[in-house]
């Protein structure tokens, strides 16, 4: 018999995203959309000097796959590095996909696996990294157009 795809775990990791206010000041910001379910995501990012995160504002509309990936990614967020990110998003497709067994650099992530034949939602569970992403990006692009010529 096929796992449910929506488990008491996921809903309830729906309902914990943390995070869930934008900054009024970020280093960088974006906002991407999944295009196939719609699902929708605002992040902010402020950054130290390392280039790690060190807040984060989110604002997400999303199916309960969506939010539950949003509220995995903002349990282990703070103290993330862009190629961290950057790692765990190709994981991520790749697990999803069934390229992969495992999500090494973010194991908690295997907790969606009931969404691995749901290739229609794969977006929404993608959308928190690359959302986190483009606003790391942004920030760094801040950052470099900042600094004296």
């Amino acid at each position: 018999m096929a796992e449910p795809l929506y488990t008491r775990d996921i809903l309830k990791l729906a309902t914990s995203i943390p995070f869930e206010e934008r900054l009024e000041i970020a280093d960088g910001r974006a906002e991407k959309r999944a295009p196939i379910c719609g699902s929708q995501m605002a992040c902010d990012v402020c950054l130290d000097d390392n280039q790690h995160i060190t807040e984060i504002g989110l604002d997400i509309s999303a199916c309960a796959l969506g939010q539950a990936s949003a509220a995995l990614m903002g349990q282990d967020i703070i103290g993330r590095s862009l190629p961290e990110l950057k790692e765990t998003l190709r994981q991520l497709k790749a697990y999803l996909a069934g390229e992969i067994e495992d999500i090494t650099s973010w194991p908690s992530l295997m907790a969606l696996s009931a969404a691995r034949p749901h290739k229609g939602r794969h977006g929404a569970i993608c959308l928190p990294f690359e959302t986190v992403i483009a606003a790391f990006e942004a920030a760094m692009v801040a950052k470099t157009e900042a600094l004296p010529a």
